[in-house]
């Protein structure tokens, strides 16, 4: 394959912009104390939006431009119902989505071997952002789940302490 690659991998120093202590030590803590958990899953939800970003802003503009916007195929941002976005393999008209429409390029024997090394390497760069941007959504929607169901834990405690300091206003 040729030495020379049109698209460069995201590596370490673009996600040190990020966060440096973005990993799940952050999740293994005691969580103490009013808003910890919403300040949790905010830091995860701005944490995936970043990681969009990046994609946007550094991995996008390559794969959208000379040679690859020549390609049957290319990669694009899909917006979810949930709220995030991921990278799918596209075709021109928009009729096809999905990793079979790489798979087709990297099988057309007309595709010239000097991109191989580069769509390889994009679709590594879609499926490990992708799952990047899948965990902190995930863990924000459950750190959410969580401090929905403690405030509820916490005004049942409420309600029970306020019943056993005011036995008279329990009962009417």
């Amino acid at each position: 394959m040729s030495a020379l690659h049109r698209f460069v991998p995201l590596e370490q120093p673009a996600f040190q912009s990020l966060e440096h202590a973005a990993y799940l030590k952050g999740l293994l803590r005691p969580f103490k104390g009013k808003g910890a958990l919403e300040d949790w899953a905010s830091h995860c939800s701005g944490l995936r939006d970043s990681l969009v970003a990046l994609a946007e802003r550094r991995l996008l503009p390559q794969v959208q431009g000379f040679p690859f916007d020549r390609l049957a195929a290319h990669l694009a941002p899909q917006n979810t119902a949930a709220g995030t976005t991921f990278l799918r393999w596209r075709n021109v008209d928009r009729s096809r989505m999905g990793v079979a429409l790489w798979e087709g390029l990297l099988a057309d024997p007309a595709m010239p071997a000097a991109l191989i090394d580069d769509l390889y390497a994009i679709e590594v760069q879609r499926i490990v952002l992708n799952m990047q941007v899948s965990l902190t959504h995930s863990i924000a929607r459950q750190a959410t789940d969580c401090a929905n169901k403690v405030a509820h834990a916490d005004t049942i405690y409420q309600r029970r302490i306020r019943a056993i300091i005011h036995p008279e206003e329990s009962h009417p």
